[in-house]
């Protein structure tokens, strides 16, 4: 259920992810990514066959789709609806009756069953400004076992705050001119001004003040961080 004094999670998710139009774009704009470096670091941190993972912010279910694959229950989250269609009609014609797709959000998500043994989310957390990425963190502490994985990639920036008007100047520079091709000067203008990345130094305390283990980190340029972490 969800706390009285929780935001609504629907007014961050960015309205374009709540377009189906949109939707229906979204792999080709964000590319398809090799899930397999995920699923290895969730396996290699003893999460088998027979677990349940929840993917949290699972948007059109790449991951996920993949995950079902592999581990016994998947449960694909996400606060779109027409990200959650668009999962439930990719799982029915794969035939995956292990996955479960859920409307809902990181403050919102009620776990059920068994405690998961891992929990993946990529590129959503920043959505949330960094007091509620703390109570996100620890609602997803709460739904794993102990012991239990949190893999996390995201865009989180890895550079000073004296480095960031180059940073983003690069970026602008080097964006996509056709909006169904790539993110554009004002796609990354509208992340920059209305989401709510956070500098590294600020979130690896947060998974740690919130019962985590950070056991690895690796980065792809200033911005593109993944972190396995453990539930201690």
């Amino acid at each position: 259920m969800r706390t009285q004094w929780f935001i609504d999670e629907l007014a961050h998710a960015g309205q374009e992810h709540l377009d189906a139009d949109f939707v229906a774009g979204f792999d080709r704009k964000q590319g398809h990514p090799d899930p397999s470096e995920d699923l290895a670091a969730l396996a290699s941190h003893g999460v088998g066959g027979d677990a349940t993972v929840v993917d949290l912010g699972a948007g059109t279910g790449q991951f996920a789709l993949a995950a079902a694959g592999r581990f016994g229950r998947v449960v694909a989250v996400d606060i779109s609806p027409a990200m959650v269609a668009s999962m439930r009609e990719r799982a029915e014609q794969r035939g995956l009756s292990n996955l479960e797709c859920v409307r809902a959000g990181f403050l919102s998500y009620d776990h059920t069953g068994e405690p998961a043994d891992a929990v993946y989310t990529r590129h959503a957390l920043h959505q949330l400004p960094d007091f509620w990425k703390t109570q996100a963190l620890l609602r997803i502490a709460a739904m794993l076992r102990p012991g239990g994985v949190l893999r996390v990639r995201d865009l989180i920036y890895d550079f000073g705050p004296d480095q960031a008007g180059e940073i983003f100047d690069s970026w602008l520079a080097n964006a996509a001119d056709d909006p169904a091709a790539g993110y554009t000067s004002d796609d990354y203008v509208e992340h920059i001004q209305t989401e709510h990345s956070t500098y590294r130094w600020l979130f690896e305390p947060m998974l740690e003040a919130c019962g985590f283990e950070i056991v690895e980190v690796a980065y792809a340029g200033a911005a593109y961080g993944a972190y396995t972490c453990v539930k201690r």
